[in-house]
């Protein structure tokens, strides 16, 4: 998704947002998953956008950096699958299909997973704003619309067309009219 230096920049500021962070750096301790976040995109842009030979040694730092911190916190998220503004909650296993599109402003809980079944090569399109809550599971060629809820522990797996309603259960059914806005940063929506 990253094609451009600018757009690295711009990716990195709208995730520093999304996760409530106010101070420039990540903190040496604490701030596992910030400090993934910015590993992420760098990766991303470098594997997209720096194509030339004397890129590969950090291209390859970058890769062992992301491997070694996907292993330590559990996730498995490969890059081009995410836009701007992602905001991982808490550490703990996050699983996401390579073939997945996550809109902007993502919010993920712990125990997600985003997939396929029965070797399916299409996955879920998330839309933008989407608060996806601990333990649920998108499985599935399906879409879901903007500002949508997915409520703690739900298994969707069939599309959600309607935006800026909240999903729960197994499987997901419509369980209320509010939206996602009120789980995403406010600075984001300006």
């Amino acid at each position: 998704m990253i094609k451009s230096k600018e757009e690295l920049i711009n990716y990195l500021a709208k995730d520093k947002i999304a996760l409530y962070k106010t101070y420039k750096r990540p903190k040496l301790i604490g701030d596992e998953i910030w400090r993934f976040q910015i590993i992420y995109r760098k990766y991303e842009y470098t594997r997209n956008c720096l194509k030339k030979k004397i890129h590969l040694p950090y291209l390859l730092f970058l890769k062992y950096r992301f491997n070694k911190l996907s292993i330590k916190l559990g996730f498995s998220i490969p890059i081009n699958t995410i836009d701007s503004g992602l905001s991982i909650a808490h550490y703990g296993t996050i699983v996401i299909n390579g073939n997945s599109k996550i809109g902007k402003n993502c919010r993920i809980q712990e125990g997600v997973t985003i997939g396929a079944t029965s070797g399916e090569v299409k996955a879920p399109l998330i839309g933008d704003n989407v608060f996806i809550g601990s333990g649920a599971k998108i499985i599935g060629d399906i879409k879901i619309a903007d500002d949508v809820v997915i409520g703690a522990g739900s298994v969707v797996v069939k599309s959600i067309y309607e935006k800026g309603i909240t999903v729960a259960g197994v499987p997901a059914k419509k369980a209320s009219n509010n939206n996602s806005l009120k789980f995403i940063n406010s600075d984001l929506l300006k």
